[in-house]
């Protein structure tokens, strides 16, 4: 199932979202409606290996169209979106080749264990909401599209064998960086945390309803094909980042880690291609779908 977070009559509501995504029904909870937090909903339904009750497109079900209606980001985090960074071996190699990439060793080609950071919760916005240019602080914008994993059940310590148990489904982020700031600093918690700089969305798919492990993942800026991969190139997978963070840190449900970015990222250009006021990113992934957003 695709659950999504939408505004209707000023209210925020969660809602299924029909296969093809055109239409939306909050009659998820027995046939009636939940209410308006995505996390409640997740948290209710993460210590089952059932799936959350299915709306389906019969006649018990009243579908209404989802043209026109306003999506929002499918879930607020309660804390810090997680980040792994480096985590597909081009990008790794053209983040090097950059000369912004302040946190290698010399002559590293790729992380020995996974590089982790934070984007505060400020920084989430729905698709087709703007991200603002900043350029009183920035002037070197950058996109990074990221397939991220939702928490359903949490746990500390969580070994790789029975982190896919962990998952409750998956959505799209766009991991906007300030090049700059994430060069001047020598740490990426700036870089990455302004506000606005993590689009999310559309929806979440939950985890039964695509294999993770091989998704096609690509970005459009202005129609133009930048990234192209694939989630099979990661090179610490899904697993091993769920034992790595809960390790250190109980995870909870709704919890969002972003997996990372493959090749083809602005910095990887020469010259590099910065993104401008009006710029259009178009991030999609398969199974999900397109998380569209411009620059203003």
């Amino acid at each position: 199932m695709r659950f999504a977070s939408i505004k209707v009559d000023g209210s925020p509501r969660v809602v299924a979202i029909s296969d093809d995504g055109t239409r939306y029904t909050d009659a998820i909870d027995a046939g009636a409606a939940f209410g308006a937090d995505m996390n409640a909903w997740i948290e209710r339904n993460s210590d089952t290996t059932d799936r959350p009750p299915a709306a389906k497109p019969n006649g018990n079900v009243n579908w209404q169209p989802l043209d026109g209606v306003k999506l929002l980001a499918p879930l607020l985090p309660r804390r810090n979106v997680f980040c792994v960074g480096k985590n597909y071996h081009e990008h790794a190699k053209e983040f090097g080749d950059s000369g912004f990439d302040t946190s290698a060793k010399d002559g590293e080609a790729a992380p020995p264990f996974p590089v982790v950071f934070t984007k505060a919760p400020s920084t989430v916005i729905a698709d087709g909401e703007p991200v603002q240019a900043h350029r009183n602080v920035t002037s070197q914008l950058d996109y990074e599209a990221e397939l991220a994993v939702v928490i359903g059940k949490g746990g500390k310590d969580i070994a790789k064998e029975h982190a896919w148990e962990h998952i409750y489904g998956y959505t799209i982020v766009n991991d906007v960086t300030a090049r700059d700031l994430q060069q001047r600093h020598r740490q990426w918690f700036l870089g990455k945390s302004i506000d606005t700089f993590c689009p999310m969305g559309p929806w979440i798919v939950t985890a039964d309803e695509i294999d993770a492990t091989r998704l096609k993942i690509q970005c459009r800026v202005n129609g133009e094909l930048r990234q192209d991969a694939n989630t099979a190139d990661l090179i610490f997978d899904i697993p091993t980042l769920i034992e790595t963070l809960s390790a250190v840190i109980a995870l909870q449900p709704g919890d969002v880690i972003a997996t990372g970015t493959p090749a083809g990222v602005g910095i990887g250009f020469k010259p590099p291609k910065f993104l401008q006021p009006g710029d259009e990113m178009s991030v999609s992934i398969e199974g999900i779908g397109t998380l569209t957003n411009r620059i203003q």
